[in-house]
């Protein structure tokens, strides 16, 4: 019995169940609160930032690699939290920085409106890599698109392997994705812009990382996975995952 109790214990707590979450610190409220964030302000609601980036566990001090961040949504969040000790490292490979002009090019001025503590890197692809050892890679809604043409067509194994070295030890990699049928493996990264959690899952902890659990504050069980994420009926109301591993300290 005291068996079960624990294997119990331990299965439980690899679970983040969002709305049984603790509150938010005082330093991630205020980073949220900030009001360069003000035109961000409208997508809290769906995006739940501050219960988030909590989950990644970032703290004061730290570096943070924020992969493909789009306009900066969630970087700007970290760098408050992580403050004029830590530092934000906005991540994009080359080819979809292609794809995603301008943001690249205006998240260089985040630097001189407010967010002095980030950065933009530009990279190939199937080369990440950080100028330090971080304490946190963070991708939301892009570990999908790696295998996908535009990109390369690159293996995701490829970047995991690669994050695990660019990570310190006890470090941890974060991903946010869409959510797609269970056992389609990547069969839908080009076309519905979704993965299975399951094969994330194992394709990540094949690299070398723990799983040390899941947030459900972006589920949504309305959401049949069967459609493409741009559609109107779904757009920004997406089922996601949010799956946190950790690089192992020895």
């Amino acid at each position: 019995m005291k068996r079960l109790l624990l294997a119990a214990c331990a299965a439980a707590s690899v679970l983040m169940v969002g709305a049984a979450a603790a509150a938010l610190s005082p330093a991630i409220s205020a980073a949220v609160a900030d009001k360069g964030r003000d035109a961000d302000r409208d997508a809290d609601a769906r995006r739940h930032p501050g219960e988030v980036i909590a989950f990644s566990g970032v703290k004061a001090g730290d570096k943070v690699v924020d992969l493909i961040p789009g306009g900066g949504y969630f970087t700007k969040v970290f760098s408050k939290v992580v403050g004029p000790k830590g530092h934000v490292y906005m991540v994009w490979p080359n080819e979809y920085a292609k794809e995603a002009q301008p943001d690249p090019v205006k998240n260089a001025d985040l630097a001189k409106t407010g967010y002095p503590n980030t950065s933009v890197i530009l990279q190939p692809g199937a080369a990440f890599a950080a100028p330090e050892p971080v304490d946190l890679v963070f991708t939301v809604q892009n570990y999908h698109d790696y295998p996908d043409k535009f990109m390369g067509k690159i293996d995701p194994m490829v970047l995991n392997r690669a994050v695990f070295k660019a990570l310190k030890p006890g470090g941890t990699f974060l991903i946010v994705d869409h959510a797609a049928e269970a056992g389609s493996g990547m069969r839908d990264t080009d076309t519905l812009h979704r993965i299975d959690p399951a094969i994330v899952k194992k394709q990540v902890t094949d690299a070398g990382f723990v799983f040390a659990g899941e947030s459900d504050v972006l589920k949504n069980p309305a959401d049949d996975h069967k459609k493409v994420v741009f559609d109107k009926a779904i757009r920004g109301h997406t089922d996601q995952f949010i799956y946190k591993f950790t690089k192992p300290k020895k």
